[in-house]
């Protein structure tokens, strides 16, 4: 689908389970100058492609990518949605999981693909985490902006269909900051699986995915021969609870066979507004779990750690001498419960937990925020308040005991602007088990909760003003950010890490890291043998 133009892409598509087998690949990140609009720019890309390449694996397969460093960042990459069981330090998440791959270097990432079906790829560049990303000019359709834009008119994505026949499309928002809403014109969808889990099938007219979410769904040919839009358009969800104005779609064509060229694409409103903020919440609402399906399981009934996440942004004091964009002349921080997280710097926060090194991290995560307020209508009434506008800078987890079920009710909160968040965990799907606007309320709300089919996604959008609740069980060791999906607010530390403690046995403990991990740091003494971190207790 859409595709950010200061990002690279690789698509990464699981299928059903065939004989196991070695899938290699060689990645060359470097950077190439492209033309999508009417200038020219350089960007990263992967083989010199935008989007760059396919990746085809089966469920069994090991999946081994040798990435050669020859642009002028430190990259990683993030193989988003992958579970990486039993291969923690392959998660590809900077300074979490590993150090980057510095210029003119390589790693080896190595896999097994367990436990899954159909998924793809997100990566990150530490170069464009150091600022807000800027808003982008344009989206793109597999690298096309299309014809809405005059220098891009004859390059538009077509897709080629015949009357009668279904076709399955998979759809990937890869824009870095951005929800986006998809609509082809004249056409119903089914959707078949979001975040790829199978859901029961659900027909939409219109769909919305946040950043770094995936949409499976089936598109049955069925209207009179002729070309028709398929359509993409932000869903602006701050302060959208008023009217904003319609922006330019990007657009592709569904062309029947048959049609001529002289024939005029039919189009679509797309949805803008109030109508948005409505329509994003009727869709991401009404996905449930298909029972039964593949990888299905029912939801833990028992929760062993409950939390409750006030996520937001915040301030960060301006330095002196410095002139700064924020609201009173401050900075923009992240905020959850009040923290802003803190990217280690020397050494990632993983290899400090395995090998035991102290001063990198702290484990006092709060479960709830340090105070009670009204989240989804702040206004400052006291010094309390206030204080609420400015959240404390520290790089601190929760740990969580091996195969503890964790609920996790995330509470979008207005201190600085009502918008909806798509929050990502690695490592990990979670249970959707509801959505709400306003604030969450335990004796109101609990008892609507899902706890039979509920949607199972990695990353979900929280209502602006609003809130979710997820559920999961932390059945994976090591080291798993959650954090906001959008590229903007991860420097400013919309984050919080998980680090979830071994199980009783070797399959179930944190595996060493590899030796050609890349490392920030010269000192060896400081990758010398690791404390055992096994637990007994869960």
């Amino acid at each position: 689908m859409p595709l950010a133009i200061q990002a690279f892409f690789v698509a990464l598509l699981f299928s059903s389970i065939a004989s196991a087998a070695i899938v290699e690949h060689v990645f060359h990140v470097k950077n190439v100058v492209v033309k999508p609009l009417c200038k020219e720019q350089m960007i990263p890309t992967v083989n010199g492609g935008l989007p760059g390449p396919t990746v085809n694996v089966r469920e069994g397969d090991t999946l081994v990518v040798n990435v050669i460093n020859n642009s002028t960042y430190n990259v990683t990459i993030h193989w988003h949605g992958v579970f990486q069981l039993k291969s923690t330090w392959m998660d590809g998440a900077n300074m979490i999981t590993q150090c980057p791959i510095q210029p003119n270097n390589s790693f080896t990432y190595r896999f097994d693909i367990t436990g899954q079906e159909e998924q793809w790829w997100d990566t990150d560049i530490e170069a464009l985490n150091l600022r807000p990303a800027p808003i982008s000019d344009a989206y793109l359709i597999n690298g096309l902006a299309g014809d809405s834009y005059p220098c891009s008119k004859n390059r538009m994505f077509k897709l080629k269909v015949i009357q009668g026949k279904t076709y399955l499309l998979r759809i990937i928002n890869a824009a870095l900051n951005t929800h986006l809403f998809f609509k082809i014109a004249n056409h119903n969808v089914t959707v078949v699986a979001v975040d790829a889990v199978y859901t029961t099938p659900y027909v939409s007219d219109v769909m919305v995915l946040t950043p770094g979410q995936t949409v499976d769904a089936l598109l049955t040919a069925d209207q009179p021969t002729g070309m028709y839009y398929m359509s993409i358009s932000p869903y602006t969800s701050a302060n959208s609870l008023v009217p904003v104005p319609p922006s330019t779609p990007i657009r592709g064509l569904i062309v029947y066979e048959g049609a001529t060229s002289t024939t005029s694409p039919a189009a679509s409103l797309m949805p803008a507004g109030v109508n948005a903020v409505h329509t994003a919440h009727r869709f991401s609402s009404n996905i449930t779990s298909l029972v039964g399906g593949p990888y299905w399981t029912p939801v833990p009934r028992h929760v062993d750690e409950k939390m409750f996440v006030a996520m937001g942004l915040g301030l960060d004091p301006c330095p002196l001498g410095t002139k700064c964009i924020g609201p009173l002349g401050q900075r923009y921080a992240g905020s959850l419960n009040n923290r802003t997280f803190v990217i280690p710097a020397t050494i990632s926060l993983q290899e400090a937990y395995f090998y035991n090194i102290s001063g990198v991290y702290t484990d006092d995560f709060p479960d709830q925020p340090p105070h009670k307020f009204d989240y989804a209508n702040f206004e400052v009434r006291d010094d309390s308040h206030y204080r609420m506008m400015f959240p404390e800078r520290k790089t601190s987890v929760k740990t969580l005991r091996f195969n503890s079920t964790v609920e996790i009710v995330v509470q979008n909160t207005g201190i600085i602007s009502a918008e909806s968040h798509p929050m990502h965990l690695h490592g990990f799907n979670f249970y959707v088990l509801g959505y709400g606007f306003g604030n969450y309320e335990p004796n109101r709300d609990a008892r609507k909760l899902n706890l039979v089919n509920p949607q199972m996604h990695n990353t979900v959008g929280v209502p602006p003003g609003g809130w979710v609740v997820l559920r999961f069980i932390a059945n994976n060791p090591g080291a798993w950010m959650f954090h906001c999906h959008m590229d903007a607010h991860l420097p400013y530390g919309i984050i919080m890490a998980f680090i979830v403690q071994n199980g009783p046995t070797p399959e179930t403990s944190l595996q060493s890291p590899p030796s050609n991990l890349p490392q920030c740091t010269r000192d060896p003494t400081i990758y010398e043998s690791p404390t055992t971190n096994v637990d007994l207790s869960y």
